[in-house]
């Protein structure tokens, strides 16, 4: 059993509340944010404790504290926890930017703390397989890596909140893409970014429109990433690994399907069972993404949000 804080009482926040009363051997001590009304709903809906500020949590006797505010307040709240020697998970991405998410690295190293980046990806098992079908060369030499993201609306429906569509914290390039780079670079290694074009509205408080970039891996592998909303279409996002014998395509998140030479494309439904993201934190696995990892993809978000 792990006991843990929640900062944030927003959309994300709510996920992981249900997401660990389904599991369960995680104790929720507090809930904490500042929208009152937030928090009582949690209350009144989950039957989870709450506080009456950020210090209770600190000192509520938790393992971990859980961090869902935007991005901007990450670093800040990471720093105090883990001077209180508190193990910190962190949504993505970890920080505004590179510098606040290196403080955050070196306040966890300092006070020798364990850290998690929330990634979902790592514990989907159709992930798993994809990479396992893909490091055993089942899809024969890897020759290209695609990321396509399309989204009809930004923010989504669902997603509605003060910053979500702001330039200084939101956007698809800061919500959707450390998903997929922090996947790109635990199976293929350091990317190294050559171009980008990155598209902005007039509006110089809103977020971008669209972005085309491409670059190698650290063994000279081509990517490609391209990412659009406001279009005529469904929301689509496609993470396309081709090999000279096959190509794998994970689609909206845990969809996973398999090509080969002339013929149709078959889905791929048959998986293991992985571990989750609490029993990870709980047995101190090597599927958790720490702070360290979470930078580097930070760096990865900094250099595609330049404007071009």
């Amino acid at each position: 059993m792990i006991s843990i804080g929640i900062i944030g009482a927003g959309i994300v926040g709510e996920r992981i509340i249900k997401q660990i009363q389904q599991e369960g051997r995680v104790q929720i001590k507090g809930v904490y944010d500042e929208q009152q009304e937030r928090l009582q709903f949690l209350h009144d809906t989950y039957g989870v404790p709450i506080c009456e500020s950020f210090e209770s949590i600190l000192h509520s006797n938790i393992d971990w504290l859980y961090i869902g505010t935007p991005p901007a307040s990450h670093a800040e709240i990471a720093k105090r926890a883990a001077g209180a020697g508190i193990h910190v998970l962190s949504e993505k991405p970890l920080a505004h930017n590179a510098e606040d998410g290196k403080e955050m690295v070196e306040a966890a190293k300092k006070n020798r703390i364990r850290t998690a980046m929330h990634f979902p990806l790592m514990y989907k098992p159709a992930v798993h397989d994809m990479v396992k079908r893909i490091r055993s060369g089942n899809i024969g030499k890897v020759v290209r890596i695609e990321l396509q993201t399309f989204f009809p609306d930004w923010p989504r429906a669902w997603q509605q909140n003060p910053w979500i569509a702001s330039r200084s914290q939101g956007g698809f390039v800061r919500e959707v893409f450390p998903h997929y780079l922090q996947l790109f670079n635990r199976v293929f290694g350091e990317l190294t970014i050559l171009s980008h074009h990155i598209t902005y509205p007039e509006q110089a408080e809103l977020c971008e429109t669209g972005i085309v970039a491409h670059g190698v891996t650290a063994g000279n592998i081509p990517f490609l990433i391209t990412g659009l909303s406001g279009i005529g279409q469904k929301e689509l996002l496609q993470f396309k690994v081709y090999g000279e014998e096959g190509v794998l395509t994970l689609e909206n998140w845990s969809d996973l399907y398999e090509e080969r030479k002339h013929e149709e494309r078959k889905p791929i439904t048959d998986f293991l069972e992985v571990p989750s993201l609490f029993q990870a934190m709980r047995e101190q696995s090597t599927f958790l993404v720490p702070f360290e990892e979470g930078l580097v993809v930070q760096r990865y978000i900094d250099q595609l949000l330049e404007e071009s």
